[in-house]
């Protein structure tokens, strides 16, 4: 369902199998991060569970979508945004072998102005500071590229892994509709 819904989201404003994978990657990131994953082994959990839904097309989902490309059939189309995601993680993974925080995660993973690309270098961020969540958005707001997405998706990370606790409470209480987004979430884990 999981999987589904977060293609379905992507899917309603970018119809290419790489949003796709890319958004099912980052709801997966969170997932993983809300039940406690390692973030030391958050790429190699990421690379399996890309492997594993290569060629899985979620049609309750995504309907006839794969047509509107040139790929013969749904499972070609949706390993292209799989293969485009698992070639940005190995570009992460190369990039977290040699950390350097001072130097622009942008020009290791990629600008994020693709979704692979924004995936990999909020990752990157996240991973350069996974104990430092005030350090880790900073480090993605201050990035040569799509610096919203990217700090964004650190953020993301950085609340799924360390709580609501991890921000500055006045930051918290100012979130705009917050009981709104507080109900929807705890919905969405009583519905898991």
């Amino acid at each position: 369902t999981r999987a589904g819904a977060a293609q379905f989201q992507s899917a309603l404003t970018h119809g290419h199998p790489t949003a796709l994978a890319a958004s099912d990657l980052t709801a997966h990131t969170v997932r993983l991060l809300a039940d406690g994953a390692d973030p030391a082994a958050l790429v190699g959990l990421l690379r399996s569970y890309a492997l594993d839904q290569r060629t899985r097309y979620h049609h309750q989902w995504l309907g006839d979508l794969w047509r509107r490309a040139q790929d013969p059939d749904p499972v070609h189309f949706i390993a292209r945004g799989w293969d485009d995601c698992l070639a940005a993680l190995d570009r992460l993974r190369a990039a977290l072998d040699t950390p350097s925080p001072e130097t622009d995660p942008c020009l290791t993973t990629g600008e994020g102005w693709i979704a692979e690309e924004a995936l990999a270098t909020a990752l990157q961020c996240y991973l350069l500071f996974p104990d430092e969540p005030l350090t880790a958005l900073r480090r993605g707001a201050c990035t040569a590229g799509d610096s919203d997405s990217i700090a964004c998706l650190a953020g993301a990370f950085a609340g799924a892994r360390l709580g609501a606790a991890a921000w500055p409470a006045d930051w918290t209480d100012h979130v705009e509709h917050r009981d709104e987004l507080l109900a929807l979430g705890a919905l969405w884990d009583g519905a898991r």
